[in-house]
């Protein structure tokens, strides 16, 4: 009966998203005026005249490029005295804590309307690959685990406060909450290792055939199994099917987890944020990139990465975009977020349906020598680097050396610091890889490296473990925080060297 309802549901679902690419430009414009007539009675719409917006170029001309630091005195009247009206009608449900990578803990208001779309799209990810796999029993008599941040909540103003994963945990929807680990008592500790610890106790021996989490907590989870039972993860979980993953790429981490669960495991992936949930994986495909969902009440800008300090950048709708061009994504959400710059940035690889891969963030690059070196390609060159030389990487990060031995005449370069599962045979093969696969992809790398002016990259070899502690010295280990990839001065990398073999 259940497994009956589920297959059908999720074909209904199926459906409804394949054919979403029909009317995806109208109904982004239409979501826009949507938005725009509920903020005409808000005091940010007040301040911009959304009375006087009519269409696209209307509100470009009216309301410019927001940041956090732009609307936080917007934020600040709804989280110190409770204001109605702010950003949206009445008063947030919620409001989503971030980490605040880029620049401090950031608090993103959710409303009735945007929550139900994030728990939506949430599952709408998994009834579309159940739907491609007909593995119901993923749903019907396995185990799940969802790696998330504590549900306890903190009222304030009558408005609830939490990590948006924390929040999410109160709308799971039924069909999953059945077979949905970890326990609401192991879910509500706060302190990470501790959770995921007892995470592993809890679920040990359990038939799991789901997880889901941001790639680092899942590795972290699995290393802590195999560390309890010194077996391959797919030994003690043979049914475990599909790996949920957001928040970063996979491609990295798929060779070690290949390694740990002891054979290939399929993998979808969403794009989330807790200002809006923006893409899915509904193909097995983790190549083909994920659907940019348009009917969530979010309406979506974009602007060429290479004009993002420009004064007056370029801003294009849906309807403007080119395949294969790196785009900062904007957002105007129906919890009242306006223009909003998400600092992500993200490329098409197809516009019909319209998917997109995500290729870093524009507070995450690397830039001191002009090079313009953006995560996705560094994600790309250590790929490539481990599967050449046969190596396994846990995690990694990338920093400029600009002075290195100038006494010495040493030339400036890029320092990889890689913690390895399993080392390459060559180092200096394994760097030469990083190296050739920069220059193909980055032409500015290129020319500064046939120029003559960076050297190589060298690579610092991390002891195991290195990262995780680092995290946990700046009191960054788990809930939303992401190691980042790219660094474009020596703050983190000057820690991170003393957590290095030599």
């Amino acid at each position: 009966m259940i497994r009956c309802f589920i297959r059908k549901y999720a074909a209904f679902r199926w459906r409804k998203i394949a054919r979403m690419h029909r009317t995806a430009v109208p109904d982004q414009y239409r979501a826009l005026l949507r938005n725009v007539k509920v903020g005409c009675r808000t005091q940010f719409g007040k301040d911009h005249g959304f009375d006087k917006i009519h269409t696209y170029e209307d509100y470009k001309e009216r309301v410019p490029l927001q940041n956090y630091e732009t609307i936080k005195h917007y934020i600040d009247q709804i989280i110190t005295r409770g204001a109605s009206d702010v950003l949206w009608k009445g008063r947030p449900l919620y409001i989503a804590k971030t980490s605040g990578s880029a620049s401090g803990s950031k608090y993103i208001p959710i409303t009735k309307a945007s929550i139900g779309h994030h728990i939506v799209a949430a599952q709408d990810a998994i009834l579309c690959y159940l739907h491609n796999t007909r593995k119901y029993d993923l749903i019907t008599k396995r185990k799940n685990i969802f790696l998330q941040g504590c549900p306890i909540l903190d009222l304030r103003k009558g408005i609830y406060f939490g990590r948006l994963s924390g929040i999410s945990a109160h709308h799971i929807p039924k069909m999953f909450r059945k077979n949905n680990l970890p326990s609401w008592e192991v879910n509500c500790i706060s302190d990470w290792e501790e959770k995921v610890r007892a995470i592993v106790n809890e679920t040990h021996g359990l038939d799991i055939g789901m997880m889901a989490g941001i790639p680092s907590w899942l590795q972290m989870y699995f290393n802590y199994l195999r560390e309890k039972t010194k077996k391959p993860i797919g030994d003690i979980y043979p049914h475990l099917s599909l790996l949920i993953v957001g928040g970063t790429a996979y491609t990295p981490y798929r060779p070690i987890f290949e390694k740990l669960i002891g054979r290939p495991i399929d993998v979808i992936q969403v794009y989330t944020a807790s200002e809006a949930f923006i893409a899915i994986q509904d193909t097995t495909d983790i190549e083909a990139g994920m659907r940019l969902l348009t009917r969530t009440g979010t309406f979506y800008e974009f602007i060429p990465l290479e004009e993002i300090d420009h004064k007056n950048p370029s801003r294009v709708a849906l309807d403007g975009v080119e395949l294969h061009r790196e785009y900062v994504v904007i957002v105007t959400t129906n919890a009242g977020l306006w223009a909003y710059d998400l600092g992500d940035t993200i490329r098409f690889v197809s516009l019909n349906p319209y998917r997109v891969v995500v290729s870093g963030r524009t507070a995450h690059f690397l830039s001191a020598f002009g090079e313009h070196v953006i995560v996705k390609e560094v994600e790309d060159a250590i790929t490539k680097a481990s599967v050449k030389n046969d190596a396994l990487i846990r995690e990694f990060s990338v920093a400029p050396q600009v002075n290195p031995k100038p006494s010495e005449g040493e030339k400036p370069y890029h320092e990889w610091f890689i913690e390895f599962e399993k080392k390459p045979a060559d180092m200096a093969s394994f760097s030469s890889e990083l190296d050739r696969s920069l220059t193909d992809q980055n032409i500015y790398y290129k020319d500064l490296r046939d120029g003559n002016i960076i050297q190589a990259p060298k690579v610092r070899l991390m002891r195991a473990g290195s990262f995780e502690s680092y995290m946990r010295s700046v009191g960054k280990l788990g809930e939303q925080f992401k190691i980042p990839r790219l660094s474009n001065d020596r703050e983190m990398a000057d820690s991170l060297s003393e957590y290095s073999e030599f």
